[in-house]
């Protein structure tokens, strides 16, 4: 069932997803070579506690049993072929590397949570990376762009995925089928699932009410997936770089609003 949330239960989730986009800003500023994804992460609960929040993920365990253990990060850091969900450890961020950064937040009872990807680079260095890498990444923060686009009331779920599959297929890439976006309140993964592909009109009907989160995730190359070696996360199947982008996404009477978008840039 797909929970409709108030306009005060919105308004506190807009604050938190504020103060997480604020969090978010942070990160990208010291996502540089050299920091290791442990690092980012004592960064990410450190500010997440300061703000009053709770981390979402940490202590989150996986609902297909795949692992016995609870997350045990505030931040997941995935690198290159790494898709999602991989935990901060000791691994030292290398000139070149891409890496998504995804983190959820618990704040006055409600969940928000978003991702992006970031290339790790010297200021000024930006020339010198492969341009193939910078277009991933661009054409996988427009994707989610377009998708939140079709986030409005009368349209389907369908119509969401669709148009971003059309994209980044019409680009060259792929889209990852095997994991989703999804609803979020005081769970963090509640009803619906939202695919990144599919036909148009079908799906559950959006409606006035409803938060949730889009995320696409793009490949260069097959969209298959597998479980990372002795941790939480997925890697692409041929070891071809992905990227990812989230936002927490309410429909309001006036149209959809990005409770994740510190800048109002989309």
């Amino acid at each position: 069932m797909v929970i409709i949330k108030s306009k005060k239960e919105i308004e506190i989730m807009a604050e938190g997803g504020k103060i997480l986009a604020k969090i978010m800003k942070e990160l990208e500023k010291r996502t540089k070579p050299g920091i290791t994804t442990k690092e980012l992460d004592r960064l990410a609960e450190s500010l997440i506690l300061k703000s009053g929040g709770k981390c979402s993920f940490k202590g989150y365990k996986d609902s297909d049993g795949y692992s016995a253990i609870p997350f045990p990060a505030c931040l997941c850091t995935s690198i290159n072929e790494e898709i999602v969900h991989v935990a901060p450890s000791d691994r030292i961020l290398k000139k070149g590397d891409i890496i998504s950064l995804d983190i959820g937040m618990k704040y006055k009872g409600f969940h928000t949570d978003m991702a992006i990807t970031l290339l790790a680079t010297q200021p000024g260095n930006v020339e010198k990376i492969d341009p193939g890498v910078l277009r991933l990444i661009r054409v996988t923060k427009k994707a989610l762009k377009r998708g939140i686009k079709k986030a409005k009331a009368g349209n389907t779920f369908g119509d969401i995925g669709n148009t971003i599959q059309r994209y980044v297929e019409d680009q060259g890439f792929n889209v990852v089928r095997d994991l989703c976006g999804h609803g979020i309140g005081k769970e963090l993964h509640q009803e619906p699932q939202i695919l990144n592909y599919g036909k148009r009109k079908t799906g559950p009907e959006i409606k006035e009410g409803m938060v949730f989160c889009l995320e696409p995730v793009v490949t260069v190359g097959d969209w298959h997936i597998k479980r990372t070696k002795n941790d939480f996360g997925y890697e692409t199947t041929d070891s071809s770089l992905s990227a990812h982008f989230e936002h927490t996404i309410a429909v309001t009477k006036n149209g959809c609003k990005v409770l994740t978008d510190l800048e109002n840039l989309l």
